[in-house]
């Protein structure tokens, strides 16, 4: 199977995040049997999702992981003009859920497998496909320990988000957290009495919005600079939260989250997160003891440093001749293998633009892109 042919399957896997990815799993561990590649499943506490990693070739070190992720974001509520889980080529491009975001690579990866065999490489590639990135990068990490474990040590991970076949050497890092906000109901007219926890939870907007403000005005450090925008963000994105006009409300659910620059602790805008939620906390319970706020972290994400001298990113630039300097605001699971002390790039087909779209679509021009790299790849390896 080539790549498109690949994509055309893994597409037709409906794997959401809320469901179960494990049809997808027993394909390709079925896949990689057919090529006597021998593969590992990392399942989540449920047992109904899987990670799956192979070492492909000989068992030494100086191997190179591809990693992608085999889960999509859904479809529900989008307009789309297609069936989102079947390939559509039209005018150049490929329609379909996860064919940019990130299937496209994944089948980059998969096709690879034969090619690597064939050339006889000499330093093995290590598939690496992952589940959960979509809500919060949280099936990643047990799978990278356990590679760590068992696997020999690789010179490089290509993480394979959509970056238009560019070497993108940094990311920021990022947290959420969901916050309920537990009030204390009394009518309106007598609201000095009561909690109004939607009030309350706007104090944390507010320091949200404080935050934003100083940051863009500070002089960011030298990689800081380099993103866009040159600063760490806080974010409200969804909020929920009342009775009726004249109640106070007694309860407020809401997001926020932090995407924080390279340079910067991320647990450092934790602690002022929290010490500003206990402040306001004890303002409430001032009034009435019972009420409260209950912070839930529901994922966290390190940022990837760029690298001096990184050997993944002289990999890729080689490979690809691009010297151009990338990064992107938005968080990968790059940042994780990093942490476990692997040299980390994000290269892979696609626009990051078309991630999460509806009508989301891969060029077939990026995916003949993707398997040039490939084949560059496996000659690399084999020498």
């Amino acid at each position: 199977m080539d790549a498109r042919a690949l994509l055309d399957k893994l597409v037709s896997f409906p794997t959401v995040s809320s469901e179960s990815n494990l049809d997808l799993v027993d394909w390709v561990e079925d896949y990689l049997s057919g090529f006597g590649v021998s593969a590992t499943r990392v399942y989540d506490a449920t047992g109904q999702k899987a990670a799956l990693y192979a070492n492909v070739g000989p068992e030494v070190e100086g191997g190179v992981v591809l990693s992608g992720h085999t889960d999509v974001v859904p479809v529900e509520g989008q307009a789309w003009d297609t069936d989102p889980f079947t390939v559509v080529e039209k005018d150049g491009r490929l329609y379909g859920r996860g064919t940019c975001d990130m299937k496209g690579f994944d089948a980059l990866a998969l096709a690879a497998v034969p090619l690597a065999l064939e050339a006889g490489i000499k330093r093995p590639i290590q598939i690496a496909l992952s589940y959960d990135e979509e809500v919060g990068c949280v099936g990643a990490p047990p799978m990278i320990a356990k590679m760590r474990e068992t696997l020999p040590s690789a010179s490089a991970v290509i993480v394979g988000e959509p970056s238009r076949m560019k070497a993108v050497s940094g990311h920021k890092g990022g947290t959420g957290f969901f916050v309920h906000i537990r009030g204390f109901e009394v009518h309106s007219s007598i609201m000095h009495t009561g909690v109004n926890a939607i009030m309350e939870a706007a104090k944390l907007i507010s320091w949200a919005n404080e935050m934003n403000a100083a940051n863009r005005t500070k002089e960011p450090n030298p990689i800081a600079a380099t993103f866009e925008p040159p600063w760490t963000t806080v974010h409200c994105g969804r909020i929920k939260g009342g009775t009726a006009h004249n109640i106070t409300a007694l309860d407020c659910h809401m997001g926020l989250d932090f995407r924080v620059v390279p340079g910067e602790d991320l647990e450092d805008w934790v602690a002022a997160f929290e010490a500003k939620v206990a402040e306001v906390e004890a303002e409430m319970k001032a009034v009435q003891p019972s009420a409260g706020i209950t912070l839930e972290r529901y994922f966290s994400i390190p940022a990837l440093k760029p690298e001096e001298d990184g050997t993944a990113e002289r990999l890729v630039r080689q490979i690809t001749g691009d010297n151009g300097s990338h990064v992107v605001s938005y968080g990968t699971e790059a940042g994780q293998f990093q942490e476990r002390d692997y040299s980390a790039i994000i290269c892979g087909p696609g626009d990051i633009a078309q991630a999460h779209q509806p009508n989301e679509y891969l060029e077939v021009s990026q995916l003949k892109a993707g398997e040039e790299f490939m084949r560059k790849l496996v000659a690399h390896l084999a020498t």
